[in-house]
């Protein structure tokens, strides 16, 4: 993530809620190193459970100061809606 995205925080959270585009809810750490936002714990299980492949699109818009919506676009430039199903409970948020 951008450096540039921490402007808008006065301490950058060090856990995020990711919400995608059916209303789920995922937790993933988050930590700034060497001068970036990489996103931590949480994250790589995320990208399996989603299916998020190279050459995909992934845009964050920040909801609330702990909740970014998060839209998957495939490499043709379509929205990939992804429905809630099993995966690790250790980091599905309950809302």
């Amino acid at each position: 993530m951008l450096l540039d995205f921490t402007k808008h925080f006065v301490a950058v959270p060090t856990e995020f809620k990711f919400r995608n585009n059916t209303g789920c809810s995922w937790k993933v750490t988050v930590k700034l190193m060497n001068g970036r936002v990489t996103l931590g714990q949480g994250w790589a299980t995320y990208v399996a459970v989603h299916q998020i492949k190279i050459g995909y699109m992934v845009m964050f818009k920040l909801l609330t100061p702990d909740t970014l919506k998060v839209i998957i676009f495939d490499d043709d430039g379509i929205e990939v809606v992804n429905k809630c199903g099993k995966h690790d409970e250790a980091f599905a948020t309950k809302d």
